[in-house]
């Protein structure tokens, strides 16, 4: 992975230059910088593929075009080999793939292009930024008097010295030409949707088998690895990818509680890695190590909201541990937005689970994804989630509401079409496949941590002036107005936390149903928006 920013409508290096300071984590290895006749590109670079000649910006046409990028491409070869006998490649860099594709077929290229991605194009006096599909991979912009500012985080848009900042939106590409094109949306919930059990799993399991495979590096240099919690998810991906990595590390993390028993992920963990082969790996934290991360995950998500700030902390501590053995990682963000794993979705009639499951998908690049990519990028590590493959989620899309939430063993069980299609494939044990869900910070044993630090540090009346001080932010608890202080401390702008009341607008804690936002967002008035679009 990488950081990106850039400045078009000038040449503003000064401004790029800083940017990139701030982005040192997400591309530890290298860094460039290019300077063009409408603007300044610049570049850190996290050594993935293509280790000695990858570096960017990418330069093609004797220099009159260039692309910098952050994301993988996961069908790049296919791509390339197509490429080949019309344009000279430079690098076996996956980005070189985009810039020649985008030469031969303009902007509407990003339909052909399987993976996680942010990028910025020039080529002659025309210029491009895009966004992947589902929003994995980060794009921020502003506005500057006639110049458009972009960058991969928030705390590096600041540097800009902009008012306000605004977050790319998924699935969309830009042109000075078009404005805002969406290329991409969450498909539409089927009526007639798929309903047999055999179909579905057969279904599921041919796709999600491909979506975990394609992102496994053939380059027997690069390590691999996968989180692996003992839940579902994790450990489904971690199952399949052992098939082709021998003796894969995977990673867990927890706590201890009182009596000294280990919390319910490490002990899950250990069976599901000890099933699949792996070479595991824990890490037991205590309440001192998490409250001492807990500013620094703030700082580096870029959020206050509980739901998120929570989860991210146990995250933190898992990427710690990753990066330390690998520089790629699986997880399993994603099956829960796809196959209704929240438990709040038990409460849903049918006929409106699906419209539900198809709203988390279109806000996740807000949400858990927001969370894995920071918390990721900290520790110069690359998470990949296949359950937010393009083709997974379209298929997910179509399958009827009654396979998801389902009765097994007496209870009402979520993701139930998804445990099913694994069932007696030897991938999990029984015990894993069908383990009851719990949040992230459950498992780990630190649910309530953040709760109750925020009930020592404030009174009622300290939550009432925050909330007084700052009517634009989003506070909705005493957890929320603690860490929002946190936060104030590293990012102070009152324009910028306004963006950023709009972007946590989901009260999104894993047992609690959202309160607000849309599928697809309102971008009639969006900044970036062309009339003639």
């Amino acid at each position: 992975m990488c950081g990106i920013a850039g400045c078009i409508g000038g040449q503003d290096t000064q401004t790029v230059n800083r940017m990139l300071d701030a982005l040192p984590h997400r591309g530890p290895n290298d860094r460039g910088l290019h300077i063009f006749e409408n603007g300044v590109f610049g570049h850190t670079r996290l050594s993935i593929v293509d280790v000695t000649h990858g570096h960017q910006p990418i330069l093609a046409n004797g220099g009159a075009s260039g692309i910098i990028c952050n994301g993988e491409i996961y069908n790049f070869a296919e791509l390339k080999n197509d490429l080949t006998p019309r344009y000279h490649f430079t690098t076996n860099s996956d980005t070189e793939v985009i810039l020649h594709l985008y030469r031969e077929e303009g902007p509407e290229c990003v339909k052909k292009l399987n993976g996680m991605f942010a990028f910025a194009i020039f080529d002659g006096a025309n210029v491009m930024l895009a966004r992947d599909p589902i929003g994995i991979k980060p794009l921020y912009y502003s506005y500057d008097k006639d110049r458009i500012y972009f960058t991969s985080e928030l705390g590096a848009m600041t540097l800009a010295g902009v008012d306000e900042v605004h977050e790319f939106p998924a699935g969309h590409y830009y042109t000075p030409r078009n404005g805002l094109v969406r290329y991409y949306r969450v498909p539409e919930v089927r009526d007639d949707g798929i309903a047999d059990v055999e179909e579905a799993g057969e279904l599921i399991r041919r796709t999600f088998i491909k979506a975990v495979k394609d992102r496994l590096l053939s380059d027997p240099d690069v390590p691999v690895g996968s989180f692996c919690s003992g839940g579902l998810d994790s450990s489904l991906v971690a199952a399949i990818a052992a098939e082709n990595i021998p003796r894969l590390h995977t990673f867990a993390v927890g706590m201890r509680d009182a009596k000294g028993e280990l919390s319910d992920d490490l002990k899950a963990g250990r069976i599901a890695a000890d099933h699949i082969g792996a070479t595991h790996h824990e890490l037991i934290f205590s309440e001192d190590d998490y409250y001492e991360a807990l500013p620094l995950v703030i700082r580096k998500l870029e959020t206050y909201d509980p739901a998120l700030v929570r989860c991210a902390v146990p995250c933190y501590f898992t990427c710690q541990l990753a990066a330390d053995y690998v520089t790629v990682v699986l997880t399993g963000e994603g099956a829960d937005e796809l196959f209704a794993g929240y438990h709040y979705m038990k409460h849903f009639p049918p006929e409106k689970l699906n419209a539900e499951a198809r709203r988390c998908t279109a806000s996740v690049h807000n949400i858990n994804l927001q969370r894995a990519d920071r918390m990721g990028m900290l520790f110069s590590l690359e998470l990949r989630v296949p359950f937010f493959d393009v083709a997974m989620v379209d298929l997910a899309m179509k399958i009827a509401p009654e396979l998801k939430i389902r009765e097994h063993n007496g209870a009402r069980v979520e993701k139930w079409i998804l445990r099913k299609a694994f069932e007696n494939t030897g991938y999990l044990p029984e015990e894993i496949l069908w383990r009851y869900k719990v949040q992230y910070t459950q498992g780990a044993g630190c649910e309530s941590l953040g709760a109750r630090m925020a009930e020592k540090q404030l009174r009622d009346a300290d939550v009432e002036r925050i909330r007084a001080r700052h009517p634009h932010a989003h506070i909705n608890s005493k957890e929320a107005a603690y860490y929002f202080q946190i936060f104030r401390q590293f990012h102070p702008q009152d324009s910028i936390l306004s963006s950023i009341g709009i972007w946590t607008g989901f009260d999104f804690a894993e047992e609690r149903q959202p309160v607000q936002g849309t599928v697809d967002g309102d971008l009639n008035h969006h900044p970036m928006q062309n009339q003639q679009n």
